[in-house]
């Protein structure tokens, strides 16, 4: 199963993906930079499905881009601990959710690195 996502931690162009007519990734708030809206979204999908890959990672690109990074490794974490789940990504690739957050936790580093 591949699902389509937007995740900083996905590329470092943060391109985001096409999104079918009803998003509940949060991809078109996200892609139009209306992250209170994406994160609204996500949190009310994640009451219904809380281990969807796709939420989590999504959400924790909303929580690294407003400054939240605790939160995002925890979203991060949590991606690592279920089964690697086939996404779709920019430039018509997939990676795998365990890869995208991996490379969330990575960017957190530098981002905290950069900040002491």
């Amino acid at each position: 199963m591949r699902i389509a996502l937007f995740t900083l931690a996905a590329v470092a162009a943060a391109t985001p993906l096409a999104a079918g007519a009803q998003d509940r990734t949060g991809y078109s708030q996200i892609a139009a930079g209306d992250l209170a809206t994406a994160e609204r979204t996500l949190v009310a999908e994640r009451r219904i499905f809380p281990q969807r890959p796709e939420l989590l990672l999504n959400l924790a690109a909303v929580y690294q881009r407003t400054g939240r990074l605790e939160q995002a490794r925890a979203l991060y974490d949590m991606v690592l601990t279920q089964p690697d789940v086939a996404m779709d990504v920019p430039a018509d690739r997939t990676a795998g959710s365990h890869d995208i957050a991996r490379n969330g936790l990575r960017h957190l580093a530098g981002v905290q690195m950069s900040s002491r």
